[in-house]
């Protein structure tokens, strides 16, 4: 109840921010596991898809972000997944992967950003075989999700490190297309990893679409 309620806080939150369109939240399965994967644009993509998703969520996210004395309160909550690199914590990357399993056991639905890290040039970046290692462990289904209009953002990297630019671009459109859940079994003939890149690709495309309409208008 406690991550519905704040689903439902950031939700009226990101409204404010941003006019957000969202197509496809139907195929987001109303029980049982499932893993969500999306393009990686901004800092404020966790709390876009967060309140836009129909379920909770389980965030996978850096242990630096995860630390953070300011949110931390806030990634316990919401049941945030740090992971860290083996080379500073040897044993955080099984760690995380278990902590992984046991939410999907559990018939949550758990969110990556197979990017790892946050594009610098808008547009997908090539996804790393970490969604492999876990879908080699948990055979759920994946709901692929393309997201656009953050680029530009304080929060990208467009234009310099995020995070690093005054605010701006307030009530920017911001469009997120959730694609039919995919069972990984599925997939044959191609590498997991690529697959989904493509998918991804292919919802994000649909996404700037949207927003260039909406700007057209």
């Amino acid at each position: 109840m406690v991550r519905r309620l704040i689903r439902y806080v950031i939700l009226a939150l990101v409204r404010l921010c941003y006019r957000l369109r969202v197509r496809g939240r139907r195929h987001v399965p109303r029980h049982g596991a499932a893993l969500l994967v999306c393009n990686h644009v901004s800092y404020m993509d966790a709390l876009v898809l967060g309140g836009a998703c129909s379920r909770p969520l389980r965030f996978v996210m850096d242990r630096p972000i995860y630390d953070s004395p300011w949110l931390k309160w806030l990634f316990l909550l919401v049941g945030a997944i740090p992971i860290e690199s083996e080379r500073r914590d040897p044993g955080a990357l099984r760690r995380a992967l278990d902590d992984i399993s046991k939410a999907l056991a559990n018939g949550e639905v758990v969110m990556v950003f197979p990017e790892g890290r946050l594009t610098t040039n808008g547009e997908v970046q090539r996804f790393r075989r970490g969604l492999e290692t876990i879908l080699e462990r948990n055979t759920v289904p994946v709901i692929p999700a393309g997201l656009a209009g953050l680029w530009g953002s304080w929060t990208s990297h467009c234009g310099g490190p995020a995070l690093s630019k005054p605010p701006g671009r307030f009530r920017a459109r911001v469009s997120l297309h959730f694609g039919e859940p995919v069972d990984p079994r599925a997939v044959q003939n191609e590498a997991l990893c690529r697959y989904f890149e493509a998918r991804v690709r292919v919802l994000k495309a649909g996404a700037d679409e949207e927003i260039c309409r909406g700007e057209a208008d």
